[in-house]
């Protein structure tokens, strides 16, 4: 048992280790970073969507932009399409799920508003739409996926492609970067150190 612990973690390691040898990457984690600081500075908003573990990912790294992440400062507006039951139960039933994040984009985005859609495969159907009508709006979006991009690569400004094709070591890289965001923002937007 503590062997196949060690090798959960040696594998965890190991995606982090090429996601820290890709300079591209880490490029696109400070251009991201200082885009969505932007954003903020300008008066927008941060809407995540993903499914399942990445819905919670979505709802993760929004809090810590609408609470706080290493300092006491003013909430940045952020929100996981998600978090409203009712709305989601209600498009979901009277259109389809593959619906669900392209309707609230079409409800709340604007011009100049950022759109991170989550998914380890990249194939999301309903994030991919959301994207695709985030685009139409004006909106930065941006793409958390697993090794192919699938087919989100072709429908972001900055996608962030972990090199595996094991979800969970994928997800734990992806709230690995959006920490790291999360972090770069709040330095840039209210000057901690």
């Amino acid at each position: 048992m503590k062997d196949k612990i060690k090798s959960i973690i040696s594998a965890s390691i190991d995606v982090k280790k090429k996601v820290l040898a890709d300079e591209e990457l880490i490029k696109r984690i400070e251009e991201v970073a200082f885009g969505i600081a932007g954003a903020f500075k300008n008066g927008n908003r941060l809407y995540l969507c993903g499914n399942g573990g990445s819905a919670a990912d979505a709802q993760h790294l929004a809090a810590e932009f609408t609470g706080r992440f290493y300092s006491d400062r003013e909430p940045l507006p952020a929100e996981a399409f998600h978090v409203n039951t009712s709305f989601l139960t209600a498009v979901a039933n009277d259109y389809s799920y593959d619906q669900i994040y392209e309707r609230a984009v079409k409800a709340y985005g604007r011009k100049g508003d950022v759109l991170i859609g989550i998914s380890t495969s990249g194939n999301s159907k309903n994030v991919l739409l959301a994207q695709e009508e985030a685009k139409k709006r004006g909106m930065t979006v941006i793409s958390f996926t697993g090794e192919t991009g699938g087919k989100m690569k072709d429908c972001c400004d900055y996608l962030f492609n972990v090199p595996s094709k094991d979800t969970p070591r994928i997800q734990e890289s992806h709230i690995l970067i959006g920490h790291i965001i999360c972090q770069l923002v709040e330095e840039e937007l209210f000057k901690f150190e």
